[in-house]
């Protein structure tokens, strides 16, 4: 066996890089590449956190400016809900003033009375169009839904619990009521009294 020569013993710190062994050159790089990865990486995923955060606060922004958007037509709806019905009424209100000036610079009321007819014939039409509907009352049964009973009085043209007479016509949008009709019912057919 041939004796082993002594070598001299330096740590890798004590040489030179061209004198450590190739193990120990790839290991330093690499762990410096390493270094330099996680450096990199770590202000990368800075920049995409910002980018993010950036981003929820521009959809949080965007959100804002929905809610307060839609919160205001809400309110303009509700203010200006009425406009188009209105500018249907116009024309309503300006016969009943021609009507009015008619019957002022003419003393027939016959005039003014069919005048009046017309009127309320074009209202009705206008109701018709926003689709409010008269409540339909005479001769049917009460309903407590529709009808809003003033006075209860026996009678024998109609059964018990109908309606004898209307005193206010109530209407309807689509299915819900506007204003009930006020009536009067039947408590049916009048006692008999004995002579």
């Amino acid at each position: 066996m041939a004796a082993k020569q002594p070598t001299e013993d330096k740590t890798p710190v004590e040489m030179d890089d061209d004198q450590r062994p190739a193990a120990d050159v790839d290991a330093a790089s690499i762990a410096d590449a390493v270094a330099t990865a996680c450096e990199e990486g770590e202000s990368g995923l800075e920049g995409e956190l910002a980018a993010e955060k950036d981003r929820v606060l521009r959809l949080q922004a965007e959100m804002e400016n929905l809610r307060s958007r839609t919160a205001r037509e809400i309110v303009d709806e509700r203010r200006y809900g009425a406009l188009s019905l209105l500018r249907d009424l116009l024309p309503a209100l300006d016969n009943i003033e021609r009507a009015i000036e008619a019957a002022e610079q003419n003393d027939d009321t016959a005039g003014l009375l069919e005048g009046f007819k017309l009127v309320k014939q074009q209202l009705t039409t206008i109701f018709e169009q926003h689709h409010c509907q008269q409540i339909d009352a005479l001769g049917q049964p009460f309903d407590p839904q529709i009808h809003e009973a003033i006075l209860q009085q026996p009678s024998d043209e109609q059964p018990a619990s109908h309606v004898l007479q209307v005193t206010q016509v109530g209407y309807l949008l689509h299915d819900r009521v506007v204003r009930p009709a006020q009536v009067i019912i039947s408590s049916g057919p009048a006692p008999e009294e004995d002579a």
